[in-house]
């Protein structure tokens, strides 16, 4: 995935600014108790953080693509 893509997905799910809060805020065990935004600085694949993000929140399976 694109981090355009996942940036999209992030702002259509949640909207820009609760997106940019939960990025900034929301520390996520899967990835490695770390934020979105840590996990992308570090180099993890956005597809990787956007299903944490979607396991962490609890995203329908069915509003994950």
């Amino acid at each position: 995935m694109r981090l355009t893509v996942f940036w999209e997905r992030m702002n259509g799910r949640f909207g820009e600014a609760y997106a940019d809060s939960l990025a900034r805020d929301l520390v996520i065990s899967q990835l490695g108790g770390r934020t979105v935004n840590a996990a992308l600085e570090a180099g993890e694949e956005p597809q990787a953080i956007w299903n944490a993000v979607c396991e962490a929140v609890d995203v329908p399976v069915r509003d994950r693509h």
